[in-house]
């Protein structure tokens, strides 16, 4: 059964193509023509819609004539998913949390699981051993904190993050070098001061890590952090299943 996940993003839109479980494509950077077209080239049955923008681009409505089947708007707060909630306000839970969390249950059932999603945000998510998703937390993603460090300053510059293979010193010898230091270095080390944390709490976590970011930070941590960057639509996917399983 082919099927597609569309993530709406605050940065972009991003699409996977499913055949059943397994996923065959995916895209990114869509634009609401690019996105009807792809529902046209890949006929899935049904379409699942998560947004965590604050105006969608594209509407359930738009897509609902191009598929024969359910097209499932995704609502933390309302649609039922296969992991137990114990976030304390749903309704204001992002769609893309909610679904990694899904899909990290889908990958590593029965195991206490830490999500790391690098994006705009940097969030950290739990789901444990009982199948059940508690939250996690919320901060400034590296592009967010360099762009903070460029707008509340009167001197400092605007920099974007360099390659994934570019050497960060930990003590910067220049005002580029220093900001970089502290932004990369910063992030790098909270992360893993907070995996730590959740692992006195939860022996034999594991970790996966996910967003725009997690390529550039994958070389900078543990061999033992998985990288999974379509975990959100796995879990949009799993989501889906769910509802036309009912």
């Amino acid at each position: 059964m082919h099927t597609l996940a569309l993530d709406i993003g605050n940065t972009a839109v991003k699409a996977g193509c499913f055949d059943g479980p397994a996923l065959r494509e995916m895209a990114a950077g869509l634009t609401p023509a690019s996105t009807r077209e792809l529902v046209r080239r890949w006929q899935p049955q049904h379409v699942i819609v998560a947004s965590v923008a604050e105006a969608a681009v594209l509407a359930v409505e738009e897509v609902q004539d191009l598929v024969p089947g359910q097209v499932l708007g995704f609502s933390p707060g309302t649609t039922p998913v296969p992991l137990r909630n114990a976030y304390a306000t749903p309704h204001t839970l992002g769609a893309d949390r909610l679904a990694a969390a899904v899909g990290a249950a889908a990958l590593r059932p029965s195991q206490n699981t830490l999500i790391i999603d690098a994006g705009t945000a940097l969030k950290f998510d739990l789901v444990t051993a009982d199948g059940t998703y508690h939250g996690g937390s919320i901060g400034p993603g590296m592009q967010m904190r360099l762009r903070a460090l460029h707008a509340f300053t009167g001197r400092l510059p605007l920099l974007d993050l360099p390659g994934p293979d570019a050497t960060i010193p930990l003590v910067g010898d220049s005002t580029t070098g220093s900001l970089l230091s502290g932004v990369v270095n910063g992030a790098v080390a909270e992360i893993m001061g907070l995996i730590d944390q959740y692992r006195a709490l939860h022996p034999g976590l594991g970790v996966l890590l996910t967003g725009g970011d997690a390529a550039f930070l994958a070389a900078r941590l543990p061999a033992r952090i998985f990288v999974v960057p379509e975990l959100v639509l796995l879990g949009l996917n799993r989501i889906l299943a769910y509802h036309v399983e009912e």
